[in-house]
C-alpha cells in the first residue's frame, strides 16, 4: 500500500488545478464578468439604435403622409419660400 502522503499530494495538485481554472483559465470569473459587461454594453447600444430607428420610421411616415413636413424641411434646410412671401434673415 502507498502512504497517505501521496494521496494528499495528488488531492492537493488536483485542487490547485481546479482553482487555477476557476480564477484564470477558460470560463473563469474574470472572463464571465468581462462577457457580462460586453453584453450590457451591446444591449445599451441596441436600445439606442432602436430608438433612432423609431424616430426615423416616424419621420418617413410623416413624409409619406403629408406635404407639411416636406415644406418645413424645404424652408429650414434649403431656405425656400412660397410665391408671394418675402424672406427676412436677421443677423446675430
Amino acid at each position: 500500500m502507498r502512504s497517505p502522503n501521496w494521496l494528499f499530494l495528488v488531492l492537493l495538485l488536483l485542487l490547485a488545478g481546479l482553482q487555477y481554472r476557476l480564477w484564470v483559465g477558460n470560463g473563469s470569473f474574470a472572463q464571465v464578468k468581462d462577457l457580462t459587461q460586453q453584453i450590457a454594453d451591446q444591449r445599451a447600444e441596441n436600445e439606442r439604435l432602436l430608438e433612432r430607428n423609431r424616430v426615423l420610421d416616424a419621420e418617413v411616415l410623416e413624409l409619406k403622409k403629408g406635404t407639411e413636413t416636406v415644406e418645413e424641411r424645404a424652408r429650414h434646410e434649403l431656405g425656400m419660400v412660397k410665391e408671394g412671401e418675402t424672406l427676412y434673415q436677421l443677423a446675430q
